[in-house]
């Protein structure tokens, strides 16, 4: 790879490497690794993993201390998912640095979700082993704070979804179906339409901007209009 596509990727994150072997390193998949006789990127997802968790949890705790204990394991468990660093990688194309095997190649293994979303984490890692805490926490919270935002402001949305079953089915067992009818907007600002039906019958549409928002948004309307 060129370097000046890593000097690229690195104007993409908004950080400079002072090792680039790290950098490097954070790019490398295993089925490259295992092609080349080199280290891949394993470790560091591990690590940037929980770099990952830690920055989230601490962001919670500090920003929104209006939510409980078990609303913000809800929030962190939303935005630290593989959909969530998927959307990084693709923000900041991950898929034109990544080292991958010949197979993978084949395949397009680089625009793979999974492989995409562990190269967040192991660039996470990588950030904090060559910069420190910090430079890590702004490039974590700068992706992620939107995702974050959104999340905190329907944690406690299940109630409709639920509230709406136990309605439906006092008298016996009903089947309750969620449909997304559409997605609007560019990958990283989607906006989600969804119907809930019963028996296969429209009771009402939602919109937010995650499915389970759209869905929630659904269930809310639909106990508005059974009142």
């Amino acid at each position: 790879m060129p370097e000046n596509n890593l000097e690229k990727l690195q104007k993409e994150i908004n950080y400079k490497f002072k090792d680039i072997k790290i950098l490097k390193n954070a790019l490398t998949h295993t089925s490259y690794a295992y092609e080349n006789n080199i280290k891949s990127n394993e470790k560091l997802e591990f690590l940037g993993d929980s770099i990952l968790e830690f920055i989230t949890s601490e962001y919670l705790y500090k920003k929104y201390q209006n939510l409980k204990e078990g609303e913000m394991t809800k929030v962190r468990a939303e935005v630290v998912c593989e959909n969530s660093l998927y959307k990084i990688a693709k923000r900041h194309n991950f898929s034109q640095f990544l080292y991958v095997g010949r197979t993978e190649i084949l395949s397009k293994g680089n625009e793979k979700p999974a492989i995409l979303a562990d190269s967040v984490e192991a660039i996470i890692a990588a950030i904090y082993l060559d910069g420190g805490i910090e430079p890590a926490e702004k490039f974590i919270i700068e992706n992620l704070k939107e995702e974050i935002e959104i999340a905190t402001t329907h944690v406690g949305d299940k109630d409709y979804k639920t509230v709406l079953q136990e309605k439906l089915q006092e008298n016996g067992s009903i089947k309750i179906t969620y449909v997304i009818t559409k997605e609007l907007g560019p990958d990283h600002d989607k906006t989600f339409e969804a119907e809930v039906l019963v028996e296969g019958k429209k009771l009402a549409d939602g919109r937010g901007k995650s499915k389970k928002q759209a869905e929630m948004e659904a269930a809310k309307r639909a106990l508005q209009n059974m009142e």
